[in-house]
C-alpha cells in the first residue's frame, strides 16, 4: 500500500541521505567550509547552467567562415568558425554549443565566451555573464578581438533605458572594427545585421542601398557567405525583389542550418511565388527534423522551428496541397510538449499545429475528418477558454455543413453556457467593486473602477459572441434566411470568404458572389482556393468565357494541388468544357532559373519528425538483481536519472513522483529511477525505508555509462545531469527533459504521456498523385 505524501517525504529525507555524502559540507585543508556546487549545476556560474551541456561536433554545412582568434588549438578555431556561421543563421542554441566546445578545449580563449554572449541576444542576464568571462581574458587577445569584446560589453553595460543610444553606440563600435580591419568580413556582416536591427528598434535605416553595398563587399570576397541571410532581412519589407539573388544562395551557403533554407521563403512569399516559398520552408523543416532526431533536441528548443513549419502549412494551403498541409499540422500537434518550451499557452508547435489543423480541414471542407480529429488528442477538448471556444466553433461549423444539425446545436448550447459563465464572473467582479468601494468615492471614480473590473472579461466574451454569431448564421442558413445568415457571418468575422461566395451563389445573388470572389483573388494572388472559387462563381453566373480564362490561371497555380477536394470537384465542369479529361492541372514545368542549385529534399531530412530509439541497458538494483530496459518491452516507462542520495533536489523529485506511482500504473506506465549511487548505497537506502518498499525500482549506474548514452551528462565539465525520459512500449523516446535541475512536475508528465501514447490514427489523406 502506497504511503501518503507527508509520510513519504519524511522517510525519503532519511532514506536518501547516507552518511558521508552531501549532508556533510566540504572543507578546505584548514578546516573552513567551502561552498559546494549543487548537483547538476555548472562549476562556472549560473550563466553556464542553461544552454547545451553536451559536446559539439564539427557538423559541416554552417557556412564559409574565416574568423581568426587567438588560440594554439586548431580545433578551437574550427569550432569558433562553426559557431560564427551558426550565429549568422540565428541558430543560437547550437552556436552556444560550438563556442562552449571551443572554451572546453581552450579555457583562455576570450572569443569563445564572446560567442556565447552573441548566442544569447534575447537573454540579457546570461549574455552579461558570458561577456564578463570574455572581458577577463582580454589580455591574451589581439587588439581586434578586444574591440569585439569591448563593443559587446559596452552594449550590455549601457543598460535597457536608452535602447536607441545603446544600439547606435554598438553600431559605431562595429563600424570602427570595419574601418580598422577592412578585410574582416564578419565585422561587415555583423554591422549590416545591426543596421537592420536598428531599423526595427526605432533608428531609421538612412540608406538601404549603402547597407546592401556593404554586403556586396562581403560577397565579392566570399560569394557563398551566409550574410545572404541579412540581405533578405534588409529588403524583405522594402523591396523583396532586391533580395532574389541572395534568396537563390542563402540555404546553399549554409545547408546544415535550417533557418538559412527558411529565409528565402520570406522573399518568395512576398512575391506570391508560393511554390518556391514552400520548397524553401520544407527544406528548413527537413533539416530541423534531421537535427532534432539525430541530436535529441526538443523541437521548440529551436526558437524559429514552429514559425517555419506553421508558415509552410499556410503556403501548402495556398498551393492547394491539402494532404501535405494536414500531415504537417498533425505532426506539429504530435510533437512532445514541455512547460518551458511548448504548450497550448505559448506560440509554439502545439498551438500553431492545432490552429493550422483546424484551419486547413475547414478550408478544404473536410468536415468528416475535422469531426473525427475533434474526438482525438489532435483536436480534442483542452483547458483554456480560447482553445475551447475555437474547438466549439469549428466543430459546430463542421456539424452544420455536414447536416449533423442536432450535434451543431449542442455546440451552440455549450457556447451559450460559456458566455453565461463569463458574464456572471464579470458581473460579480463589478458588483464586488461597488460593495468594497469607499463611501466617499465619487460616482465618476466608481464607474472607472467598475470599468476596470469589467475590462479583463471583454476579450473572452467577444470571442464567445463571435463564435455564436457564426453558428447562428449557419442555423439561419438552414432555415432559408440567407440575408440574416450573411449579416451574422459578417458580424462574426473569421468566416472564409470562399464560403460566403457559395452562400451568395446558393441564394441567387450571383453578381455579389462574383464581385466578392474577384476581390478575394486580388488580395490573394496565385492562391489556389480563391482562384478555384472565382472560377466556380463565374461558371455558376454563366460568365463562361471569363471562367475559362481564370481556369487557365488556376491550372498554373494548382500544379501540385490535390484534386480530390470539394473545391476542385466544383471546377471540373469548366475543365470538361475545354475538353480536358482527368487531371486538368498544368504539367509541372522546369524550376525557374533564379532559384539556385537545389538539392533533393529527401537528402536534407524527413518531412515529419519522429521519435528515436532508446539505448538498451542492463543495470543492478540495491538487491543485486539485474534490471534492463528490455523488461519493459511492450510497456511504456518513465526513466528518471537522478544524482544520488546526496542531491536534495533529486529527493524532492522522487517525493513528487512516488505518490503518483499508482496513477501512472493505472495509465499503463511504469516508473524507474537510475541513480549515480552504487548498488551498495542503494541497498543501504532501501534498508532504512520504513516498513514499505520504495514504490518503483531504483537501479545503479555508478559508472555513468547510461547517463552518457542518454545525454544526461555534461561533456564539458564531465558530470552527470538530471534527466527524465518517457520511453514507449516499442522502445522509442517520446519525451525527455535534461537539465541542471530535475523535472518536478509529475502531473504534467502524466497528462503529456497519456496524450503522446494515445495519439490515434485519425483519417490520413493521401492526396492526388
Amino acid at each position: 500500500m502506497l504511503c501518503n505524501r507527508v509520510a513519504l517525504g519524511a522517510m525519503l529525507s532519511v532514506v536518501l541521505l547516507p552518511a558521508g555524502r552531501a549532508d556533510e559540507p566540504a572543507t578546505e585543508t584548514d578546516g573552513t567550509p567551502t561552498p559546494e556546487t549543487p548537483a547538476g549545476h555548472s562549476d562556472h556560474g549560473e550563466a553556464f547552467n542553461e544552454g547545451p551541456r553536451q559536446a559539439a561536433y564539427l557538423m559541416g554545412g554552417t557556412g564559409a567562415i574565416d574568423f581568426p582568434v587567438t588560440t594554439s588549438e586548431p580545433d578551437v578555431q574550427r569550432f569558433i568558425n562553426q559557431g560564427v556561421g551558426q550565429l549568422h543563421g540565428f541558430w543560437y542554441f547550437e552556436a552556444e554549443r560550438s563556442f562552449r566546445q571551443a572554451a572546453a578545449l581552450d579555457p583562455e580563449c576570450g572569443m569563445a565566451y564572446w560567442g556565447m554572449a552573441m548566442a544569447n541576444v534575447s537573454n540579457r542576464e546570461r549574455a552579461e555573464g558570458f561577456i564578463k568571462e570574455a572581458s577577463s581574458r582580454k589580455n591574451g587577445a589581439t587588439p581586434r578581438e578586444a574591440k569585439y569584446i569591448d563593443a559587446l560589453r559596452a552594449y550590455y553595460d549601457a543598460g535597457k533605458d536608452d535602447q536607441r543610444r545603446r544600439n547606435q553606440k554598438y553600431t559605431e563600435a562595429l563600424e570602427e572594427i570595419v574601418l580598422e580591419h577592412p578585410d574582416d568580413l564578419e565585422a561587415k556582416a555583423f554591422l549590416c545585421l545591426q543596421i537592420w536591427r536598428n531599423g526595427r528598434e526605432g533608428i531609421p535605416i538612412s540608406s538601404y542601398l549603402a547597407a546592401d553595398a556593404l554586403l556586396g563587399e562581403v560577397f565579392d570576397e566570399q560569394p557563398m557567405h551566409p550574410a545572404h541571410h541579412y540581405r533578405i532581412h534588409l529588403w524583405d519589407r522594402k523591396r523583396p525583389e532586391k533580395a532574389l539573388a541572395s534568396a537563390a544562395l542563402c540555404g546553399q551557403s549554409a545547408p546544415g542550418v535550417a533557418h538559412m533554407w527558411h529565409m528565402p521563403g520570406h522573399i518568395y512569399s512576398k512575391l506570391k511565388r508560393y511554390d518556391a516559398a514552400a520548397w524553401q520552408q520544407e527544406a528548413s523543416a527537413r533539416v530541423d527534423h534531421a537535427h532534432m532526431m539525430r541530436d535529441r533536441v526538443l523541437p521548440d528548443q529551436i526558437h524559429n522551428f514552429a514559425h517555419n513549419n506553421e508558415w509552410l502549412i499556410r503556403n501548402l494551403v495556398h498551393l492547394g496541397r491539402a494532404s501535405d498541409a494536414i500531415d504537417l499540422a498533425r505532426n506539429m500537434t504530435e510533437l512532445p510538449r514541455h512547460p518551458e518550451y511548448n504548450t497550448l499557452n505559448k506560440s509554439g508547435s502545439a498551438r500553431y499545429g492545432r490552429r493550422r489543423l483546424f484551419e486547413t480541414l475547414s478550408r478544404f471542407e473536410l468536415w468528416d475528418e475535422l469531426l473525427a480529429y475533434s474526438e482525438t488528442p489532435y483536436l480534442g477538448d483542452v483547458e483554456g477558454l480560447s482553445e475551447q471556444v475555437q474547438r466549439l466553433r469549428y466543430v459546430g461549423r463542421a456539424c452544420f455543413l455536414s447536416n449533423q444539425i442536432g450535434r451543431g446545436e449542442e455546440q451552440v448550447e455549450l457556447l451559450e453556457q460559456l458566455l453565461a459563465e463569463q458574464e456572471s464572473r464579470r458581473d460579480e467582479a463589478v458588483e464586488k467593486v461597488a460593495a468594497d468601494a469607499d463611501a466617499e468615492l465619487s460616482e465618476s471614480d466608481l464607474k472607472k473602477a467598475q470599468e476596470k473590473a469589467r475590462r479583463p472579461f471583454s476579450s473572452e466574451i467577444k470571442t464567445i459572441e463571435t463564435a455564436l454569431d457564426e453558428l447562428r448564421g449557419h442555423q439561419a442558413l438552414l432555415d432559408g434566411d440567407a440575408e440574416a445568415a450573411l449579416k451574422l457571418f459578417d458580424e462574426a468575422g473569421g468566416v472564409e470568404v470562399e464560403f460566403l461566395v457559395r452562400v451568395e451563389l446558393a441564394a441567387g445573388r450571383t453578381e455579389e458572389a462574383v464581385k466578392r470572389a474577384r476581390d478575394n483573388v486580388k488580395k490573394h494572388e496565385n492562391e489556389v482556393v480563391p482562384l478555384a472559387t472565382l472560377v466556380d462563381a463565374l461558371w455558376t453566373a454563366d460568365k463562361r468565357q471569363e471562367a475559362q480564362k481564370q481556369f487557365a490561371a488556376l491550372r498554373r497555380a494548382a500544379r501540385s494541388a490535390d484534386l480530390d477536394t470539394k473545391i476542385m470537384e466544383r471546377v471540373r465542369p469548366v475543365a470538361a468544357s475545354l475538353e480536358i479529361e482527368g487531371d486538368w492541372r498544368e504539367v509541372e514545368r522546369e524550376p525557374a532559373s533564379d532559384l539556385g542549385v537545389r538539392p533533393d529534399l529527401d537528402s536534407l531530412g524527413p518531412f515529419r519528425w519522429a521519435p528515436g530509439p532508446a539505448s538498451p541497458w542492463t543495470l543492478t538494483d540495491g538487491d543485486g538483481k539485474p534490471r534492463s530496459l528490455a523488461d519493459y518491452q511492450g510497456e511504456p516507462v518513465i526513466v528518471i536519472f537522478y544524482l544520488g542520495a546526496g542531491c536534495l533536489h533529486c529527493v524532492e523529485q522522487l517525493q513528487s513522483f512516488a505518490p503518483m506511482t499508482e496513477q501512472f500504473r493505472e495509465s499503463g506506465i511504469a516508473l524507474l529511477a537510475v541513480s549515480t549511487d552504487s548498488p551498495d548505497a542503494l541497498a543501504e537506502s532501501q534498508l532504512v525505508y520504513g516498513d514499505e518498499p520504495f514504490p518503483f525500482p531504483l537501479v545503479s549506474d555508478d559508472t555513468l555509462e547510461v547517463f552518457r548514452q542518454y545525454r544526461a551528462y555534461d561533456d564539458f565539465e564531465e558530470k552527470p545531469l538530471h534527466g527524465t525520459f518517457l520511453i514507449d512500449g516499442d522502445g522509442l523516446i517520446r519525451w525527455h527533459d535534461v537539465s541542471y535541475e530535475p523535472f518536478n512536475d509529475p502531473e504534467f508528465l502524466l497528462e503529456e504521456a497519456n496524450r503522446l501514447l494515445k495519439q490515434s490514427e485519425a483519417p490520413v489523406r493521401t492526396g492526388s498523385e
